[in-house]
C-alpha cells in the first residue's frame, strides 16, 4: 500500500493519461500550465470478495480516507461509496462495484472466471489501483459482456485504473460556470456526454457535472486488438450548503448519466 497520498494520485494520473490522451490536452487547455485541483477520481470493480469495493477502498483508507456516502444505481445494478480525506484539497474518491449476482448466469460465470485469475497478493500491492487487467480476455467474451452491461465490459477490458479524473471548476482560474467550460471544450473539438443534457445536476442539488465522452483506444485482447472506449475527463462545480461549506457528496441521478461517458 502507498504511504504517500500524492504519490498514489501521481501514479494514477500517469496511467490515466496514457489511456486517455485527450485528458492531457484538456488539462493544458483549462489549466494554461497552472496546477489543476482534482475534485475526485472514480474507480470501477466487481462485487466479488477478492476485488470488491472494500478491497479498492483499503488503499485509500490506509492513507486516511473515510467513507462518506452510499449510492445505489438500480438500472445499472451498481453500488458505490465515496471517500474523503481530512485534507480537503485531496481528491475525493468514488468507487463503484457491479452487483454480479443480479446478472445472467453467463455474465456471472465470465466475471467469476476473470476474478479467479487475479492473484490475491496483487490486490494489496502498491500499484494495484493502476495495474490494469489481471486476466486473459478474448474479443467474443468482451462483446458478450457488453451486450449485458457496458460497465462489466469496461472493467473486463480496461481493468484496474482511474475511470476518470475530475477538474474542480470551483478552483479553476478564469471561469465561473460549467457552461463556460463546456463551451471552451466544444470550441476545441472535444465531444461532451449529452445524456440527460450537457450539464447534469443543478444549483438546487448543490452539484453540477459534465464530462467528455471517453477516448477510443486500441486495446489488446488474447485474439487481437479492438478499438474501444477507455476513460474520460469530468468537470464538477459545487455549491455551498446552508452553512456556507461546499457540498462534498454526489448526486446519484447525475452520476448515473456520467457512467454513460464510456458507452460505445
Amino acid at each position: 500500500m502507498h504511504t504517500d497520498v500524492n504519490q498514489l494520485f501521481a501514479s494514477l494520473w500517469d496511467d490515466y493519461v496514457e489511456m486517455t490522451p485527450s485528458a492531457a490536452k484538456v488539462h493544458q487547455l483549462l489549466g494554461k500550465g497552472e496546477p489543476i485541483i482534482n475534485d475526485h477520481i472514480a474507480l470501477r470493480t466487481f462485487n466479488l470478495d477478492k476485488v470488491n469495493l472494500s478491497v479498492l477502498a483499503n488503499h485509500f483508507e490506509s492513507l486516511g480516507y473515510v467513507a462518506c456516502g452510499d449510492y445505489h444505481f438500480e438500472a445499472k445494478k451498481l453500488k458505490a461509496k465515496h471517500f474523503e480525506h481530512p485534507d480537503a484539497t485531496q481528491p475525493k474518491v468514488f468507487i463503484s462495484e457491479l452487483l454480479v449476482e443480479e446478472f445472467s448466469p453467463q455474465l456471472q460465470a465470465i466475471v467469476k472466471d476473470l476474478v479467479d485469475q487475479v492473484d490475491v497478493a496483487a490486490t494489496t500491492a502498491d500499484n494495484f489501483l493502476y495495474s490494469g487487467r489481471h486476466w486473459t480476455l478474448d474479443i467474443a467474451t468482451y462483446e458478450a459482456l457488453l451486450a449485458e452491461s457496458e460497465y462489466a465490459a469496461w472493467v473486463a477490458a480496461i481493468g484496474y485504473r482511474a475511470n476518470h479524473f475530475t477538474v474542480s471548476i470551483n478552483h479553476l482560474a478564469g471561469v465561473e460556470t460549467l457552461a463556460e467550460v463546456n463551451e471552451i471544450l466544444k470550441d476545441n473539438g472535444f465531444v461532451l456526454n449529452c445524456v440527460g443534457g450537457e450539464i447534469k445536476g443543478s444549483p438546487e442539488v448543490l452539484l453540477e457535472q459534465s464530462s467528455t465522452m471517453a477516448d477510443k483506444i486500441a486495446v489488446s485482447f488474447s485474439d487481437g486488438q479492438k478499438t474501444i472506449p477507455s476513460c474520460f475527463y469530468e468537470f464538477a462545480l459545487r455549491y455551498p450548503k446552508a452553512n456556507g461549506e461546499l457540498y462534498t457528496g454526489f448526486v446519484a441521478a447525475s452520476a448515473d448519466k456520467i457512467f454513460e461517458s464510456t458507452n460505445s
